[in-house]
């Protein structure tokens, strides 16, 4: 999994280092919905099951394979 170095420092964060690598590639395959942002940074979200069913968001780089960000995502709506 190629990550940036931001991606690994938010990684340390309490709430982050809960996401499981396994749930990040899950989102970034099979993501229940996609948005490309204004600076091409793409955004992909699914559910988590393990997790009481919650949105993990994952941000990806232009590429479309770097990890820059993971987070749940309290506001998002299917």
């Amino acid at each position: 999994m190629k990550t940036t170095s931001y991606f690994l420092h938010t990684r340390s964060r309490p709430d982050r280092a809960i996401i499981q690598d396994e749930w990040i590639e899950r989102v970034v395959h099979h993501p229940l919905r996609e948005a490309r942002q204004s600076d091409g940074r793409i955004r992909r979200w699914a559910r988590i099951p393990e997790m009481d069913d919650r949105a993990l968001r994952v941000i990806l780089l232009e590429d479309g394979e770097t990890i820059h960000n993971a987070f749940f995502d309290r506001d998002f709506e299917e």
